[in-house]
């Protein structure tokens, strides 16, 4: 039977973190030297999470933003609120047809956000990923970032695939199934290498003339 997850909840957990994945994979320890400030990165759970997920959805962030404030402003980001508003209004919102179907599906779900706190890790993402529009990709985010699971990992992200390519120095750009194999090496603090991996991924792009 699996125990209720690790939880990443300040940075003093974090930095247990990172010390003892660099003992895991001493090549992290590269990655500290260039990116030594990790953000916790942590948020708020419940359905506005979830629904922002949603909203964001194949969006640039300026996009997504932009929408995401109408829905603020407009005092329609409740089940409650979705549920009293029609298909119209949504869409004047900026909400397309099809992510008025995800967000009705979300409401339709019922989640019970309290109960996601103490389940296990594929608790979390079966439970997610039952609702229309909450893919592996999202649940695993959610998991990561408003729930602070310390061992969860979002094997299908393209900038942590690349992230492993350079930590590695992979001939290309591992796949699902392999990014799979390697981030199992990283457990239980497989959150934090994606963390890492991240960091480790924007400092390249930043870098001059560094290409994918």
């Amino acid at each position: 039977m699996e125990t209720r997850p690790r939880i990443i909840a300040n940075y003093d957990d974090l930095d247990e973190g990172v010390q003892q994945l660099c003992r895991l994979e001493p090549k992290f320890s590269s990655v500290v030297d260039v990116c030594p400030s990790l953000d916790l990165r942590r948020h708020d759970d419940g359905f506005e999470r979830l629904l922002s997920a949603i909203v964001s959805q194949q969006l640039s962030v300026a996009a997504a933003s932009t929408i995401w404030q109408r829905l603020v402003d407009a005092g329609v980001t409740s089940p409650q609120a979705i549920n009293h508003s029609s298909d119209e209004v949504l869409r004047s919102l900026g909400l397309s047809k099809q992510k008025i179907s995800y967000a009705r599906s979300l409401v339709d779900a019922n989640i019970d956000f309290l109960a996601l706190r103490e389940m296990t890790t594929p608790e979390v993402i079966e439970t997610l990923t039952q609702v229309k529009g909450i893919g592996e990709w999202t649940a695993e985010i959610y998991a990561m970032f408003s729930l602070g699971h310390a061992d969860v990992f979002a094997h299908n992200d393209l900038a942590l695939q690349e992230g492993a390519r350079l930590l590695l120095d992979l001939p290309s750009r591992p796949k699902l199934s392999q990014m799979r194999q390697i981030a199992s090496a990283w457990s239980p603090w497989r959150a934090i290498a994606a963390r890492l991996l991240w960091a480790y991924y924007a400092y390249h792009k930043a870098r001059p003339g560094v290409n994918d």
